[in-house]
């Protein structure tokens, strides 16, 4: 996978209102905040499943029912089209989840 052009990261991220760039690196980041440890649970489980279906794989914490989220793609050295697509399907989950 080849990273995005930043005209293209910012064109995804205006369709991903909620995802923000990293300040220390080039990735996108969100956190995510649930009714409760479950909810958060949950979420990570459906995504940890699509993770790996993707071969791509997020870094997260997990603090009771906040999720907080860092996406990049390691071998491209930044942002890729893997990682609007992880987000795009983290931010439909949430919002099965409750989550905002």
């Amino acid at each position: 996978m080849t990273k995005l052009a930043i005209e293209d990261l910012k064109a995804a991220l205006k369709r991903l209102p909620d995802w923000n760039l990293a300040k220390d690196r080039e990735a996108i980041t969100r956190s995510f905040r649930f009714v409760d440890f479950d909810a958060a649970f949950a979420f990570m489980t459906r995504t940890a499943l699509l993770a790996a279906k993707m071969d791509h794989h997020p870094e997260w914490s997990n603090v009771y029912n906040k999720v907080d989220v860092l996406l990049a793609t390691h071998d491209a050295d930044g942002v890729t089209q893997k990682d609007i697509d992880l987000a795009t399907a983290m931010d439909g989950y949430a919002a099965m989840g409750g989550g905002k």
